[in-house]
């Protein structure tokens, strides 16, 4: 009898603990798969703001082209209307050149690339005003005509939606490096490879969208 009152002591303590065993898993198992549904629903949610940046980025990348497809057709007006000094000209070809050659690859937005391309689209800005002020000072008569008129409309057109778009990317970008900061979207973001994107940045003196005027 002994015996038997052992055996079945033993068996109730064996139970126990497999159950305690038993429970302990399924805790663990649920805290990680809590765990696992969180880090998809964050890494979700990061995605979104990424592809917002994109996105964003896309709609500036398309307003600089649409200035770049008016510059041969403001250099030919110019060319074709007065005797307009070649050095000036070229200082816009070239650095419509420059400007075309640097790109941002839209998965890797970041300071150091959008600095390079903004200082190439500033320098074609600058080039292209310089222009400008050149033909409305020393060439009034071809301000008068129809052609060059239509350029001033649609390169003013372009300026202001170049800010625009400049303005809603750096909001989405803001979006995007704050979800991207926070305890503890912060952790997922270093496991799942989210960096952070840059800015485009005012230059001095530019608080206001750049001018192109041909009123004087």
């Amino acid at each position: 009898m002994l015996y038997d009152f052992f055996c079945v002591l033993l068996q109730k303590i064996f139970t126990f603990n497999n159950m305690k065993k038993t429970s302990v898993i399924v805790i663990v198992l649920a805290v990680l798969a809590i765990l696992v549904l969180w880090g998809v629903s964050v890494n979700n949610r990061l995605v979104t703001y990424e592809e917002n940046t994109s996105k964003a980025w896309a709609q500036v990348e398309n307003v600089y082209k649409r200035r770049m497809d008016l510059i041969p057709q403001l250099v030919n007006t110019v060319q074709g209307a007065a005797n307009y000094e070649k050095s000036t000209l070229q200082g816009v070809i070239d650095a419509r050149s420059h400007a075309n050659q640097t790109t941002v690859d839209p998965s890797k937005l970041s300071e150091e690339s959008i600095k390079a391309y903004q200082a190439a689209q500033d320098q074609l800005t600058t080039a292209l005003s310089r222009a400008i002020n050149v033909t409305v000072e020393r060439y009034p008569e071809l301000t008068a005509t129809q052609g060059f008129r239509d350029l001033q409309t649609q390169l003013e057109g372009t300026e202001n939606r170049i800010a625009v778009e400049r303005s809603k990317f750096n909001e989405a970008v803001q979006s995007y490096n704050t979800a991207l900061r926070r305890f503890p979207n912060n952790i997922v973001a270093s496991i799942c490879g989210f960096d952070k994107k840059g800015y485009f940045t005012a230059p001095a003196g530019a608080e206001e969208p750049v001018e192109v005027n041909f009123e004087f």
